[in-house]
């Protein structure tokens, strides 16, 4: 990230909720300064009003040019928020979207054919600087706007870039709606570990830890999963007796994964249409 240039030029955030608050945090803590962020939201949290003391500029008037705008309202209120930043299109600032299913070619209409745009998709994890989000632009991005996005979001999470636009269906269906599946692993976890006579409070202290360390443990080891899952199933062992379970390609998790992370990227598909 060019923290120079948006230090120099500006920063604007249209929409600042906990996605958009997430981020700002994440950015200030990575040098770049307040005074160089405007923040354009009808609701200020408390948090932005407590940030204005130090130089956070919260709904005034817009910087000439700045670096960037990143767009951060929900997809629904995206035509209503729009309008208030169009002075900004087919000029030299890069716009930034982390609205789901909205292309491309929607922001070129409202903002101008010649408006450099960057499609993203984060997730949620991003709220503790987890998360992993997904870029594309357009033909008018180039290697230094899409490093400066990338140098943005990396201050909460890792990034990817994609080949095509129309990968952001996938992605929206493995990593966007990802968190929302183990969140549901560790529910049906502890249920089943209460199931099994534990204490409801035990039982989910154990899936959330277990499901968390799990996720911590294949993102450093250099084994990959599959090795790391052999490495604790013993054969004819307890784990093994699981997995018989949850491998079985009919009604297992190869079955049930595939059927769900399709039906998330086929929703994501009809909702562009």
């Amino acid at each position: 990230m060019s923290l120079e240039t948006i230090n120099q030029c500006g920063l604007v955030l249209l929409g600042c909720g906990k996605m958009g608050t997430a981020m700002l945090e994440g950015w200030l803590a990575n040098g770049v300064k307040p005074a160089s962020v405007t923040i354009i939201d009808p609701h200020p949290s408390e948090r932005l009003i407590e940030l204005q003391a130090d130089g956070l500029r919260v709904n005034v008037d817009l910087p000439p040019s700045p670096a960037i705008c990143i767009l951060a309202v929900k997809p629904q209120m995206m035509g209503e928020a729009l309008p208030q930043i169009k002075a900004l299109g087919n000029g030299a600032t890069v716009f930034l979207s982390i609205a789901a299913g909205t292309p491309i070619a929607t922001f070129e209409e409202v903002l101008g054919a010649k408006t450099p745009i960057i499609r993203a998709m984060p997730n949620t994890p991003a709220a503790v600087g987890r998360g992993i989000t997904a870029l594309i632009g357009n033909a008018l991005i180039d290697d230094t706007a899409m490093a400066m996005a990338e140098g943005l979001l990396q201050a909460v999470g890792q990034t990817v870039q994609l080949d095509s636009e129309d990968q952001m269906d996938a992605v929206t269906a493995v990593s966007g709606s990802g968190p929302a599946y183990v969140f549901h692993l560790i529910e049906t976890l502890a249920a089943a570990g209460l199931a099994e006579g534990l204490p409801a409070d035990m039982a989910m202290q154990l899936a959330k830890a277990t499901v968390g360390g799990a996720g911590e443990l294949a993102e450093r080891a250099a084994e990959d999963p599959s090795t790391l899952r052999v490495n604790v199933t013993s054969p004819g062992g307890t784990t093994a007796a699981a997995l018989g379970v949850l491998m079985n390609e009919d009604r297992g998790f190869p079955a049930l994964l595939r059927e769900a992370v399709k039906a998330a990227a086929d929703r994501s598909r009809e909702l562009r249409e």
